[in-house]
């Protein structure tokens, strides 16, 4: 992926690693547009940096990603660069029957979104030059959290999603997937200060040494999330699984 001289579409860019992504690119020159439900959030992340830009997105929503999708094109003809960030996590019970909201935003949210914006987008992208397609997937797409389980499934689901687009825009558009670890964020309440979570800094760190390589990694793969997503290959599911899910509730509990 070409790091510089890009116009940069980053959606949920107004805080965690969205916002921390669309500093870092911009920091190398490019033209950033950050997107999200809250405008003033998405102010706050650009500041006074030139070159930035927010538009509003309800990712929720089918036809406001089209009537965005045609504003960002007419706006910003050399986008040339997505990168599909927005997301929910949240807790949920499978013991028992429940009110299935949260699951159903978490698919539309996490798996649609960026399916829709993808298609509302391709024909554009794929004529411009250096064109690229960054899906945010997450180390739980390989090994998945049993307290948040629809989430875990729509990033496995991108993770399938995105291997399929990459063959589909061989020779086209560049199709990379960046899976998250834990990190200190508040994708959910309290994230960003809990202990044994990777800080958002370091993680950026190593995420944005991961894009500058040539070869780009079809996969931008920190190091710590590489025990989970290599643990199926190595034959430790089941202990990944159960490691991983005692530290996240230990974690959650402060313990």
């Amino acid at each position: 992926m070409q790091m510089t001289d890009n116009t940069i579409l980053i959606t949920g860019g107004g805080s965690g690693i969205g916002a921390a992504l669309a500093h870092r690119f911009h920091d190398l020159g490019n033209t950033v547009i950050i997107a999200g439900r809250r405008l003033d959030a998405l102010q706050a992340t650009i500041g006074d940096r030139p070159n930035m830009h927010a538009l509003a997105l309800d990712i929720e929503d089918p036809a406001a990603i089209i009537a965005f999708a045609e504003t960002l094109v007419s706006r910003f003809p050399d986008i040339n660069v997505l990168i599909n960030n927005a997301g929910i996590m949240r807790f949920e019970t499978l013991d028992r029957s429940r009110d299935l909201t949260d699951a159903e935003a978490t698919v539309t949210t996490n798996l649609l979104g960026p399916i829709r914006l993808i298609d509302a987008l391709v024909e554009h992208l794929a004529a411009r030059p250096n064109a690229a397609i960054v899906n945010v997937s997450s180390g739980l797409a390989f090994v998945p959290l049993v307290a948040t389980p629809t989430y875990s499934a729509t990033k496995a689901a991108i993770h399938s999603y995105t291997q399929s687009l990459r063959d589909a825009l061989s020779g086209k558009i560049e199709v990379i997937e960046l899976a998250p670890p834990a990190v200190q964020t508040e994708l959910t309440p309290g994230q960003s200060s809990r202990e044994g979570y990777l800080p958002l800094k370091d993680f950026i760190d190593e995420v944005m040494a991961l894009f500058a390589k040539h070869p780009t990694p079809a996969e931008i793969l920190v190091q710590r999330v590489r025990f989970q997503r290599d643990a199926e290959a190595e034959n430790r599911f089941e202990q990944t699984f159960a490691a991983i899910n005692e530290f996240a509730r230990k974690a959650r509990e402060g313990k």
